[in-house]
């Protein structure tokens, strides 16, 4: 009996995903744990492993479709003693309506389908009718079309990459890189040519871009955010700092994001109802300092989660923050290891930023910025010194966190910042 093979669901709030790459063919032999595909998400671009074993009979999902519900069959198998070309001639099953997406723009382009309760899927079957010229039919998928409209490119001279030679996304970008060929002559007169006004580029949004812009514009259109500032000497951290990592073994190296992370986690420990988020009917009251930190991708963000950070020792939180950030910017996390978390930590100190405030990361009750340390002169006993100083700034949704919770949260994290031997108590 054929086997459909669906859109999975890699994220709690994954409704959708591109289907980024195939890396089997028609007529390839299929076994179960085998590598078939590559979906991006609205956090990352996940491997997709095969769970039966056949012959892959028809490719339903063109590479590089955005807006695949999940549920859709992306592909069919021919289990043994099955005819392919019989299995792939069957009807795919229709796509199971799904409720607007969040993550999609209030008014898109023409060009793109928007998802909704009684609508036909997004998803476009390789059967779906493309444009066609008088004799020769130009195979192309509606985001390659939609990008090669924008960069007025005719897809006419373009090759194409996916199955039965049609046209996808990387073919028009790949296109579109290439310079346009014309005479020596004529490339010295364009180079010349003065800049026409107004000119821009259309970069179409990924999956990633569209759920960042639709949380963080929920984020600060339902969560009255309030901002707490102060600065922290760092000195005694940074001496800390220094010391542990010239007696500590090989391969642990702490950055000072590790003590804020350990300070942060200790902080949220001592001040409970600062470690919150808003339900509505309820607030939740974490019980432990699960960190999300904010680690900057292509394409966007990602807050991947040390989860009960105030139970693990500075050399475990530098380990594991260096392999999430790593895999993260690598795409490579799974699921349990972005989704969740009870506070956030955005760090921009490594570029210089002095200060700032950043946006809660909804659900959550807080998000902390960190600036750079710096020195700056400070007034000790009556004098004038200088000392290194950090700026760091706490939004704060004031639904579940008071005024003087903050406060008293910032208090704590600064007294373990500035007295660095307290965090090891």
């Amino acid at each position: 009996m054929a086997v459909d093979i669906l859109m999975p669901a890699l994220s709690p709030t994954m409704e959708t995903g591109t289907l980024a790459k195939w890396n089997v063919a028609v007529g390839d032999s299929v076994r179960s744990g085998d590598v078939i595909a590559e979906i991006e998400t609205d956090k990352a671009t996940m491997e997709v492993e095969a769970v039966d074993e056949g012959v892959l009979a028809a490719i339903l999902i063109d590479a590089g479709t955005e807006g695949v519900a999940v549920g859709t069959a992306i592909a069919r198998l021919a289990e043994d003693g099955e005819n392919a070309d019989d299995v792939a001639a069957v009807p795919a099953p229709a796509t199971p309506a799904r409720t607007p997406v969040a993550v999609e723009a209030p008014a898109a382009p023409a060009a793109v389908v928007q998802p909704s309760v009684a609508a036909a899927p997004v998803a476009v079957p390789i059967s779906a009718q493309p444009v066609t010229t008088a004799a020769d039919r130009i195979f192309a998928t509606p985001l390659a079309r939609r990008i090669a409209r924008d960069g007025n490119l005719d897809l006419s001279g373009v090759s194409g990459s996916g199955p039965h030679g049609r046209i996808l996304r990387r073919d028009v970008e790949d296109a579109l890189s290439r310079p346009a060929t014309s005479t020596a002559s004529a490339q010295i007169t364009m180079s010349h040519a003065p800049a026409s006004p107004g000119a821009s580029t259309l970069v179409p949004n990924n999956q990633m871009r569209k759920v960042i812009a639709s949380r963080l514009q929920e984020s600060k259109q339902t969560a009255p955010h309030f901002y707490l500032t102060v600065d922290c000497e760092i000195d005694n951290l940074l001496a800390a700092r220094k010391t542990m990592n010239e007696t500590a073994p090989d391969g642990v190296k702490l950055s000072v994001n590790d003590l804020v992370i350990r300070a942060a986690a200790m902080a949220l420990i001592k001040v409970p109802n600062a470690n919150a988020s808003w339900e509505g009917d309820n607030t939740r009251l974490f019980h432990h300092a699960d960190i999300a930190m904010a680690v900057a991708v292509d394409g966007g963000l990602v807050t991947p989660v040390i989860w009960a950070a105030e139970q693990k020792g500075l050399a475990e939180i530098s380990k594991i923050s260096r392999d999430l950030a790593s895999r993260a910017r690598e795409g490579k996390l799974a699921p349990e290891e972005f989704s969740g978390g009870s506070f956030t930590i955005s760090n921009l100190g490594m570029f210089g930023i002095r200060e700032f405030a950043a946006v809660i990361n909804p659900p959550q009750g807080a998000i902390l910025a960190v600036g750079a340390g710096e020195q700056r002169p400070v007034v000790k006993d009556g004098q004038l010194a200088v000392a290194t100083v950090m700026t760091v700034t706490l939004s704060a949704d004031h639904r579940v966190v008071d005024g003087a919770v903050g406060a008293e949260w910032l208090q704590a994290f600064k007294g373990y910042i500035e007295q660095p031997v307290t965090m090891l108590l």
